[in-house]
């Protein structure tokens, strides 16, 4: 295992991480305790060919879903049932 230096995007800061590398050939031979292991602890994996990094399995984000996601985010400040112009305002179409 070798430590590497990573920006973290959620602070925008490098963080120590120690992630995992491992050989492409040994990721296919264990690939099901590999994806298990990550989803279990949430420690990335760095996946290597000719020792060059190839891909990176990590953990998945939490599902929250989209619904409620603009709670708090908007105000409403005035009457957004009722017509925008008034009726005595509002000019006829040709």
């Amino acid at each position: 295992m070798r430590a590497t230096s990573k920006v973290d995007p959620r602070r925008g800061t490098m963080a120590r991480r120690s992630m995992q590398r491992i050989a492409v050939s040994t990721f296919r031979a264990t690939c099901l305790a590999v994806l298990r292991r990550v989803k279990r602890t949430g420690r990335p994996v760095r996946i290597t060919r000719f020792g060059k990094a190839v891909a990176d399995v990590v953990p998945p984000r939490a599902e929250d879903g989209w619904i409620g996601v603009m709670v708090g985010r908007a105000e409403i400040t005035g009457d957004i049932v009722g017509p925008v112009v008034k009726a005595s305002e509002r000019k006829a179409r040709p």
